[in-house]
């Protein structure tokens, strides 16, 4: 058979549990928090302090840069750990039903791939360990887009970039490009992936870019409304 079949899928609900839970706990290591205490010998919670984002941009604006790369190296890297995860767990998944979907053993792991993104991301913005209040999710959401498809993250950076470079807004930029992660991935997924048998994947890749980048935009909701009153600060960082 060439087309997925939902049913069988189900049946692994155990793995869909499991991946959001790791994923989950990952993302809610938070590297702000921790890195920001380190830095500061206690001094300092990021989350008390400048926004209140405990992410990279507030690191940056008000601890340093030094300590503002680690965190975005950290925040990186938990969502690529998780994201590598849930890929390995829908492989185990995708080998196991591929007598019967052998051709849909790549958008398999994707789907643990995505999964373990968005409960990544989820974790960052409402961390178990640091009383559900965390950052934006938007290193994180990068990190998802590397890992899961790079077409998709060299057009995100680019938006990114040009927003930022003519605004010097990182705001600005990371809510446009949040709002294009999901008409991005079915450009790539559509016009490049799609083979005839698997709409399905087109359908879930772009509902799963969507969903992430519509909570990252909502996560930036002060922002929005400082950029419309026109009181958005352009990017510095505390030397």
């Amino acid at each position: 058979m060439n087309s997925l079949p939902f049913f069988n899928l189900a049946n692994y609900w155990w793995c869909y549990l499991l991946t959001a839970v790791i994923a989950y706990l990952l993302g809610s290591i938070n590297p702000a928090v921790i890195i920001t205490k380190i830095w500061t010998k206690g001094k300092l919670d990021i989350r008390t302090v400048g926004s209140g984002n405990a992410g990279f941009t507030n690191v940056l604006r008000t601890v340093g840069k030094v300590p503002a790369v680690i965190t975005l190296i950290c925040d990186a890297l938990k969502c690529v750990a998780a994201v590598l995860f849930g890929g390995l767990i829908f492989t185990y998944v995708a080998n196991d039903v591929s007598a019967i979907c052998s051709d849909n053993s790549v958008e398999i792991i994707n789907i643990g791939k995505y999964l373990a993104g968005i409960f990544c991301i989820v974790g960052h913005s409402f961390p178990l360990y640091f009383h559900f209040k965390g950052g934006k999710g938007v290193v994180s959401a990068a990190a998802l887009m590397l890992t899961e498809d790079w077409r998709v993250f060299l057009m995100i950076l680019a938006t990114f970039l040009i927003i930022f470079i003519i605004s010097k807004i990182i705001s600005l930029g990371s809510i446009i490009s949040a709002l294009m992660y999901g008409p991005y991935t079915f450009i790539m997924t559509f016009f490049f992936d799609y083979n005839g048998s698997n709409l399905w994947y087109v359908i879930f890749s772009t509902a799963a870019a969507l969903i992430i980048g519509i909570f990252v935009t909502i996560k930036h909701k002060d922002n929005i409304k400082r950029l419309l009153r026109g009181e958005e600060k352009k990017i510095t960082a505390k030397k």
